[in-house]
């Protein structure tokens, strides 16, 4: 297995926490009524860099989930791009502010929206995964959900269309224990999500998701595996989602403080600090890197315009419909 070259530990520390910063503020943001929604990504940066600096970055094609801001920024999407977003300014890059955030699209790195019903990016995948099969091409699909979107009848039927097509793509679990409100013990019977993968016929793999360089690793060997013509595959990275499901739940109604203060314990980013041995000096500069950055997002997005009326029915509704 190859190693991690020094640059790549220091892209994958600073990715993840230009990530934590980004979403920290994001809560800020929302308690000061200054962006109307926010979806959290903290607690699952080390399976996100673990998987985007294994892909071939722009070769590929990624249809993401709605937590998946460590996944973007390793792609390129920038904190200016996430700012605009979150406040539904012009010029945001991936609907021109007609969606919700974190409804990722990059056009450039092979990036496809997802659609808001649960579940639903893995039909996404499959389909692109039939048409690269159909073509020849040695690209591969990487999408991903959390575990509670392996309880919906579309993953099950993305899953198994590309189990029995042989398709190219990697279905990857973020399994944070908990949809919404729901923990996991009470959506599956089995002890994770990759055991799903047995009964379908593909590989399952499973992995401590709060684990940066295991997680790279297991991505490696597990999008070489996909792109070698052996089929696709299950990855389930093991993580804990430390915030509410989203700025408009109180977790407090379904889970202990005490739990959540278990899991800080083993919080991915001060472990992803240790394991990649960086200098403490590296990370206080990239900390005062990452300030600055989320700060002029911050002031840009306040101070970019908001769209014209006109701008939220076009491209979505035809402009000149001429008859048939």
């Amino acid at each position: 297995m190859m190693e991690l070259t020094t640059d790549l530990k220091r892209e994958m520390f600073w990715t993840m926490l230009l990530a934590r910063r980004l979403d920290e503020r994001a809560w800020l943001l929302h308690r000061q009524g200054k962006i109307a929604f926010h979806i959290s990504g903290i607690g699952h940066e080390a399976a996100q860099v673990g998987a985007v600096f294994a892909l071939r970055r722009g070769f590929d094609w990624v249809v993401p989930y709605y937590r998946d801001l460590a996944l973007l920024l390793g792609l390129g999407y920038t904190p200016r791009d996430f700012m605009l977003a979150l406040m539904g300014k012009r010029g945001e890059r991936t609907s021109g502010a007609r969606q919700m955030p974190s409804h990722w699209s990059f056009k450039a790195m092979n990036v496809v929206s997802h659609s808001s019903p649960v579940a639903t990016q893995a039909l996404h995948a499959a389909g692109i995964g039939l048409a690269i099969k159909r073509r020849g091409e040695e690209r591969i699909v990487f999408t991903s959900t959390g575990e509670g979107s392996t309880s919906e009848g579309e993953w099950y039927e993305a899953v198994n269309w590309a189990a029995v097509h042989r398709l190219p793509v990697v279905f990857n679990v973020q399994n944070n224990q908990y949809a919404i409100s729901e923990p996991a013990s009470r959506q599956m019977a089995v002890s994770g999500a990759a055991e799903r993968a047995c009964g379908m016929g593909l590989k399952g793999v499973s992995v401590d998701g709060m684990d940066a360089p295991a997680c790279h690793r297991a991505f490696l060997e597990v999008f070489d595996h996909v792109r070698s013509g052996a089929g696709p595959a299950v990855i389930e990275t093991c993580v804990y989602r430390i915030t509410p499901h989203s700025s408009d739940d109180d977790d407090r109604s379904y889970r202990s403080r005490e739990e959540v203060e278990h899991y800080k314990q083993n919080d991915c980013l001060p472990r992803a600090e240790k394991a990649l041995g960086l200098e403490p000096e590296l990370v206080e500069e990239l900390e005062r890197k990452a300030k600055a950055m989320v700060d002029d997002a911050v002031a840009f997005a306040l101070s970019a315009p908001d769209p014209d009326g006109p701008e939220a029915a076009y491209p979505v509704y035809a402009e000149d419909v001429r008859d048939a």
